[in-house]
């Protein structure tokens, strides 16, 4: 795929690849490898040219980075090896509403009480959906209480992270959910502002890094 994607735009073999994420150590034609952390500041700082905290939420893990100048990592936090406060986190229950992606904004929006998601687990999380709804509970508070829960875990994690910063930033792919980015805006207590190309941020980061 790589020698291929260098044939496409005409790059010669001098032109670096840079692998990120778990899995850059298994990227044979790497001529560097930078991690992720790293490369998801520099990307963000690029698109945006400002110092702040950048939010990443992925399907693997979330991450609060500290933008520092230039995009230089200044701290940063990362949640431990749970799906509970990641994209994963959705993916898994809202099969169980029968809720399609596209529909997320409009049902958080609803005039439905947010349910109380008390299951810090994915599994057990899902376990508690399902009793909801058999116990009458309208999806659209459930699928609400989602996303204050996950919203919750992503504020305990950023803590000291955010303080005195003025930019907020939100990458990722849950960063297409316009419902998370209302939810993590209201439990912040301030705009929560989402990077363009939010999922290739990293990708990005990693290019600039060659």
């Amino acid at each position: 795929m790589l020698e291929a994607l260098r044939d496409q735009v005409g790059a010669g073999k001098d032109v670096p690849i840079v692998a990120t994420g778990y899995g850059r150590k298994l990227v044979p034609l790497a001529t560097r490898k930078v991690t992720e952390i790293s490369c998801h500041a520099r990307g963000a700082y690029h698109l945006v040219r400002r110092e702040g905290a950048l939010i990443d939420v992925g399907g693997q893990d979330t991450k609060v980075i500290r933008l520092g100048p230039g995009g230089a990592v200044a701290d940063f936090a990362m949640n431990d090896k749970c799906a509970a406060g990641t994209g994963r986190f959705l993916e898994v229950i809202l099969p169980r509403l029968g809720v399609a992606w596209e529909e997320l904004a409009d049902r958080f929006a609803s005039d439905h009480a947010a349910v109380r998601i008390s299951s810090t687990c994915t599994v057990f999380a899902e376990s508690e959906v399902i009793s909801m709804l058999a116990n009458g509970e309208h999806v659209d508070g459930v699928v609400k209480g989602l996303h204050v829960a996950l919203s919750d875990r992503i504020a305990a994690l950023a803590g000291r992270l955010l303080v005195g910063v003025e930019t907020v930033l939100l990458s990722g792919g849950v960063a297409g959910n316009a419902a998370m980015v209302a939810a993590l805006s209201a439990k912040l207590g301030r705009p929560v502002q989402v990077v363009p190309e939010p999922q290739f941020v990293g990708a990005l980061g990693a290019a600039l890094s060659g």
